[in-house]
């Protein structure tokens, strides 16, 4: 669905020029000519959930901005400054929509004299709100108990917490599996349904829905490792059918609590873990048995993967694979906003940067292994099939999917395989701190459509 916004800045009438009891908003004459809009109706204004009326008074001022008193600020629950805003106009309601105001969901401790901190995307939540306030809108952080009451926007670099509007969109961060699954979370997810709120980035995806989601369409089955659910069958089977194993748990992250099993001739095998609780002795040979006598426990506690493993190129005899960042743009199609190459630290097997990887730039990976040619040939694969990856999920996928971290690694061959899909990918590996990032623009595009989207659908109801 296409469609045509004005960036519009909102600026405040002096106290001395109005009084509270007048409600009147400012234009030019050339702006209510371009925005189709009747100086003798009543004008509704619209920010976020909350709308107000209003007069138009035509004014000398600049042809993109608008300008309204203190107390009309106020009853739209923003705090009291200038802003950016992309402006709309619905006819028949003749009402001005103002935004978007994007609020962004996680979970962190709130207390009101204190600053929030917000894990590990905090930097993000900053450098989204710079990209919004120059995109045009209105952001800030909130945590499921707060709906529709406050939540935190950022001024002179401090989080401060308001009562805000309710937001047009909201882009879900929650850290927890645990708290999505929760009962207030899901009647919180009731509310936003009957405000008809756009959630993006609906839930976190387990590794094994995310596969049975790609397994669904058949041009990926020759990109995806063999994968099942792990049991002790299984193990073995797996053990003896191919050179390296890996074990995941289905809701893990961060590269944490995998295991690796790789057989070393004459039925010895070694195993290699990222879990804490066992000690990695690569020297030593162990036998199929005792491998599974000390996984067991594991295997009791939480649902793991069983996965094939493939011979990757390596970077300096180090683990590498590619992180593809994927998001869907303001015409709803797939993008890559973002890739790089993770190089796993010394004497790791997982190239997560939470496991002290590093990043680089794929191509200058990927020349270490092969020519320049095959490097790029190689990189537009694994870009196509990130893409190709990120429109399946989201196709057989409930609610709105809109980002995705997608992992491949590259064989000996040349050949991209889909390592495993991230339905909430990190922040922290992407290179431009300070800047607004590619993924970041195309978070605040993204949900200024699904915005727009969701306020024509309200004004065709009414």
């Amino acid at each position: 669905m296409s469609y045509s916004l004005t960036p519009i800045r909102v600026k405040l009438i002096p106290k001395t020029w109005t009084n509270e009891a007048t409600w009147q908003i400012q234009m030019s004459n050339k702006l209510l000519t371009h925005l189709q809009l009747n100086k003798n109706r009543k004008l509704n204004i619209k920010i976020g959930q909350k709308t107000i009326t209003s007069e138009i008074q035509i004014a000398e001022i600049a042809i993109n901005e608008i300008h309204l008193p203190d107390h009309m600020i106020k009853a739209l629950m923003l705090p009291i400054q200038c802003y950016t805003f992309q402006a709309n106009v619905f006819s028949k309601s003749h009402t001005l929509k103002l935004g978007p105001v994007i609020g962004l969901l996680t979970d962190f401790k709130t207390n009101q004299m204190v600053e929030p901190y917000f894990r590990t995307i905090h930097l993000f939540c900053e450098e989204l709100h710079r990209g919004i306030c120059e995109y045009g809108g209105f952001f800030y952080v909130f945590s499921f108990d707060q709906f529709s009451d406050s939540g935190y926007y950022l001024e002179d670099g401090k989080w401060v917490p308001a009562n805000l509007p309710m937001p047009d969109v909201i882009y879900n961060r929650i850290h927890s599996r645990k708290l999505e699954n929760s009962t207030l979370y899901k009647e919180f997810r009731q509310k936003l349904d009957e405000h008809m709120i756009p959630f993006f980035n609906d839930r976190f995806l387990s590794k094994w829905e995310a596969h049975e989601k790609v397994k669904i369409e058949s041009q990926l089955y020759s990109y995806i490792p063999e994968t099942k659910i792990c049991s002790k069958e299984l193990f073995y089977d797996f053990a003896q059918k191919y050179e390296t194993i890996f074990l995941k748990p289905i809701h893990g992250s961060q590269g944490r609590n995998i295991i690796k099993v790789k057989e070393e001739g004459h039925q010895h095998y070694t195993l290699q873990t990222s879990l804490p609780a066992l000690t990695n002795h690569l020297t030593e040979k162990y036998s199929l048995d005792e491998i599974y006598q000390q996984i067991k426990p594991l295997l009791h506690h939480q649902i793991y993967i069983i996965q094939q493993g493939i011979t990757f190129i390596k970077h300096q005899s180090r683990t590498m694979d590619f992180r593809v960042l994927c998001h869907k743009d303001q015409n709803n199609q797939w993008i890559v906003t973002s890739t790089v190459a993770r190089i796993a630290a010394e004497k790791e097997f997982v190239s997560n940067l939470a496991k002290g990887g590093t990043i680089t730039r794929p191509l200058n990976a990927l020349r270490t292994c092969m020519s320049d040619k095959q490097s790029i040939e190689v990189l537009a694969l694994i870009k196509e099939l990130a893409l190709e990856t990120a429109e399946v999920i989201s196709r057989h996928s409930e609610g709105i999917t809109g980002e995705l971290g997608i992992d491949i690694g590259v064989d000996q061959e040349g050949k991209p395989w889909l390592i495993e899909v991230n339905s909430k990918p990190s922040k922290n590996f992407e290179d431009g701190l300070g800047k607004i990032r590619p993924s970041a623009k195309a978070i605040i595009q993204f949900c200024s459509k699904l915005a727009h989207d969701s306020a024509l659908e309200k004004e065709e109801l009414n």
